[in-house]
């Protein structure tokens, strides 16, 4: 298949230096990343976790962008069929296209070196935010971020179908991070809430990185994408955007999410912030909740214990406890002067903030110690999960598993019993691979 479309938006006009720097080239980095994330838009749908894989089947993918009198073109060779409708593309996908060529070429123009200073990080995430016009003051703030596994059982997908259906009859839009299961249900929910209410302007958010958007590309629902340049400034936009967290069951990926905002919010400074974080699921994830909440008491203590809710088979209470908590989100950011849609006041360490690469070594080397302390322990913990997810689904972790074996994470004897009994009752759950996939663990644990 060969076709050409046009870019939706103002990505229909790119200036010639523009066009130079996407143009093909084997020894581009800036086309290799290009190319790749646009390939993961084309595969929305797919049911697949493996990026690995993706990229095996569509080895002679290729994208252009051609120059034209009138604007530019897409050149898309042998792209996934399913993004067509009678060798036309799917709106949604398209959009996606345009939204992947804006946020590569932005990133690349503006910040060919990322700051590293705490604040300059910031900065860049609010930069590459409002450059994808995520944020909007003239807008309710009203967000809510979802997370939450890719793989969950039916009943569990439901559920977060029927949370996202209270949010949106009570007015709230919803960001996550754009995959399938638990990313999913609760922007599809709230399309029916939001249709009852007869709210016509639903916000949509998917927030996702290069490295884990071919293993969850963007489900159907999301109509407002954003690729930040790295996991860590993923997180950090959805906690900054945010005016409440709503956690369903997942695996490590959950689990990492999960270890960051609360490694955040036990930082001294944070102390007057008012966060909601709700964990949630249906009644038969209580035993997911057990062990979640029994390794954060054990790992980091009641304080961290003491900075989210469990709520179980309750949606209809998820959503109003989000609500009343949403109107002492916006008291408190307006006693303070903070923004209402950029969450500016929030204190994030470097240590939350600077990208992990997940290498054996470094995993090897990771300190994982109670001699730490607690927001530090918080952060080594959430780089754990982070390379057991890359391990897991991205396309250079799973190919370094491959050639070097599994990451070997070791650490005090009491923490390493702690996760080797959470990540078993992951992988007896099937919260580590899409169903019907066999898991081979990507990791060893080890007791010093």
């Amino acid at each position: 298949m060969h076709i050409q479309i046009n870019p939706v938006g103002n990505m229909n006009l790119l200036s010639q230096s523009e066009v130079d720097q996407l143009q093909h080239s084997v020894s581009s980095a800036l086309y290799n990343l290009y190319r790749s994330c646009s390939l993961a838009v084309l595969n929305a749908g797919s049911n697949t976790d493996d990026a690995e894989a993706i990229h095996q089947q569509y080895h002679s993918f290729e994208i252009h962008v051609l120059r034209r009198e009138r604007g530019v073109k897409l050149d898309l060779i042998n792209p996934p069929t399913d993004a067509f409708v009678d060798d036309k593309i799917i709106r949604g996908i398209r959009e996606h296209l345009s939204a992947v060529l804006r946020d590569i070429l932005f990133m690349h123009s503006r910040y060919k070196t990322m700051p590293t200073s705490s604040q300059g990080i910031t900065d860049a995430t609010f930069d590459i935010l409002r450059n994808a016009n995520i944020i909007l003051p003239e807008t309710e703030p009203n967000l809510v971020t979802c997370w939450g596994g890719h793989s969950i059982s039916h009943d569990e997908y439901k559920y977060t179908k029927a949370v996202g259906y209270q949010l949106g009859l009570r007015g709230f839009n919803i960001c996550t991070g754009c995959g399938p299961g638990a990313m999913k249900g609760p922007m599809k929910g709230a399309t029916i809430g939001h249709a009852k209410q007869r709210i016509k302007d639903g916000r949509y958010i998917g927030l996702t990185e290069p490295s884990i958007i071919a293993a969850e590309p963007p489900n159907p629902i999301v109509n407002e994408l954003v690729i930040m340049p790295d996991i860590e400034k993923r997180l950090e936009a959805f906690v900054r955007i945010s005016h409440g967290i709503i956690i369903f069951p997942g695996g490590a990926g959950t689990a990492e999410e999960l270890l960051y905002i609360l490694g955040i919010l036990l930082h001294e400074k944070n102390a007057v912030q008012h966060f909601p974080i709700i964990l949630t699921g249906p009644a038969n994830a209580i035993e997911y909740f057990n062990e979640i909440d029994a390794f954060i008491g054990a790992t980091l203590g009641k304080k961290a214990q003491s900075l989210y809710k469990i709520v179980v088979d309750d949606p209809v209470k998820v959503a109003q406890l989000m609500k009343s908590d949403l109107d002492q989100v916006l008291a408190h950011r307006k006693s303070t002067g903070d923004a209402f849609h950029f969450n500016w006041s929030l204190v994030i360490a470097e240590d939350f903030q600077h990208p992990f690469e997940p290498s054996h070594d470094n995993m090897a080397n990771l300190n994982i110690s109670h001699e730490l302390p607690t927001a530090e322990l918080a952060a080594n913990l959430r780089r754990v999960f982070s390379g057991i997810v890359a391990g897991n689904v991205k396309y250079s972790g799973i190919k370094a598993i491959r050639e070097f074996g599994p990451f070997h994470i070791s650490g005090d004897k009491k923490i390493m019993a702690l996760m080797d009994k959470l990540l078993a009752s992951f992988v007896s759950q099937h919260r580590m691979k899409l169903p019907g996939n066999k898991y081979i663990p990507c990791y060893k644990v080890i007791e010093h």
